[in-house]
């Protein structure tokens, strides 16, 4: 995801860019071959528990929603909480890994994501169940935030590879929690409680690998490693210089501006489908299994592409086709769930995952924008915070616009409406610029 990167995906520096190793003292010890693995297994398994939270409940919203009494517009506020509070608690991760190091507030993530799910279904009220669902989704939230850091630290020659397979994983299991969680629900008795709580196990797994790394805070992470391809001398090298963190004026950043909000109507389009698809198609006839299996297709085409799209991203020179192709996928998909919901079920689902994959572009976009991997941490946190804040309003809309009218023909003609602009400034996001130069250039 991120910064200046060697091989696969970076744009050439000239020699100049980067001072020698006898200038600048010793080069940051090499990362043990123990830390790396355990790495590797950590992103995948954190990766996995971020979604689970939110499609779980998709799959059992009618149930929770009968179960607590909700109304259909507490429902709606029930899925704009996984955006909130990406927004509020995601701004705080760069200041937390600088103080504590990615790897413990990872840790600590995935330890707030366990309990959360322990405590929420036997709270027996609805402002129990969103405070602790809240506690998840803080620690998804920071963790959402470190991982493209995390990648760019350990990994600055293989972000495209290490970025798809953190997406496939998170694509997996967003899509088990939604197939699997009805199943186990009837196989553990029927009540949703359960079917809720029994994702904690996994989240708990996920805390175990991070534990040996609380006190490593990454391969040269306290001056940054830049790991660069040197015009002019044949094969690659790897030229490490010590850089000093700096804080960029990120808002004079139009690219930085455009992509939070590309990555906040992707995510309004996520999360209205995580929170609302299920019950599009239970209100269309269709079995609530047969729909909880649906939001899963949706949810595992992002498997494939999730490893797919970032290599081919960092392989353009502008991103901007990959946008609209996954744009009009969306715009396909919405199209169907109009006009006939039931019928052509399999087929909306499909379109809709392939657009949902402008998720792990976004990702990409984020490493792809920044010159460093400081410069990396303050995107991939202004982006998420930023675009998060502007999506947290659509899930709730859709639900009163639900209520109120009765249908979902309103709600639809809402995402077909979103899909425009997200394609816009998708394309204008995609520009082969860093946010580096734009707030150096904007500068007085």
């Amino acid at each position: 995801m991120m910064g200046v990167m060697a091989s696969e995906e970076t744009r050439a520096v000239k020699p100049t860019a980067a001072r020698t190793p006898s200038a600048q003292g010793p080069l940051p010890p090499a990362p043990r071959a123990w830390a790396v693995r355990l790495v590797v297994v950590g992103i995948v398994l954190s990766a996995l528990n971020l979604r689970p939270a939110i499609t779980s409940l998709g799959a059992l919203l009618e149930e929770v929603r009968d179960g607590l009494g909700m109304s259909g517009s507490v429902a709606g506020l029930l899925t704009s909480v996984p955006p909130l509070c990406f927004a509020v608690f995601g701004v705080t991760a760069p200041r937390l890994a600088r103080r504590f190091g990615a790897g413990a507030v990872v840790c600590a993530g995935m330890a707030a994501i366990t309990t959360g799910l322990v405590v929420r279904p036997y709270t027996g009220s609805t402002p129990g169940f969103l405070a602790a669902s809240a506690l998840a989704l803080m620690g998804i939230a920071v963790s959402n935030v470190l991982m493209p850091v995390i990648v760019k630290r350990w990994f600055p020659d293989r972000v495209g590879s290490m970025t798809g397979l953190y997406s496939m994983a998170l694509a997996l299991g967003t899509s088990a929690a939604a197939a699997v969680t009805v199943p186990l629900t009837d196989a553990l008795g029927g009540g949703w409680q359960s079917g809720l709580a029994v994702w904690a196990a996994l989240a708990g797994a996920a805390v175990l690998p991070w534990i040996p790394l609380v006190r490593d805070k990454g391969p040269g992470s306290a001056v940054g490693s830049v790991h660069a391809r040197v015009e002019g001398a044949g094969p690659v090298q790897h030229v490490h210089a010590r850089v000093e963190p700096t804080a960029l004026r990120i808002t004079r950043s139009r690219t930085a501006w455009a992509l939070a909000v590309f990555f906040g109507l992707q995510a309004t389009a996520a999360y209205i489908t995580m929170g609302w698809m299920a019950q599009i198609f239970r209100d269309a006839g269709v079995p609530a299994g047969t729909a909880g299996v649906l939001l899963a297709v949706t949810m595992v085409m992002g498997v494939p592409l999730a490893f797919v799209i970032p290599r081919v991203a960092t392989r353009l020179p502008h991103q901007g086709p990959i946008v609209l192709a996954l744009g009009v996928c969306g715009l396909a998909g919405y199209a169907g769930l109009y006009l006939a919901p039931a019928a052509g079920a399999w087929v909306w689902a499909v379109l809709l995952g392939v657009s949902n994959c402008a998720f792990p572009l976004a990702l990409t976009m984020v490493g792809m924008r920044a010159r460093t991997g400081a410069g990396v941490a303050q995107l991939s946190a202004f982006a998420q915070s930023t675009g998060y804040l502007i999506s947290i309003p659509g899930p709730l809309l859709v639900g009163v616009l639900y209520q109120h009218s009765g249908g979902w023909g309103l709600p639809i003609a809402l995402m077909i409406g979103l899909m425009i602009p997200q394609m816009a400034v998708g394309v204008l996001a995609g520009r082969d610029r860093t946010v580096e130069d734009e707030a150096a250039a904007a500068t007085p």
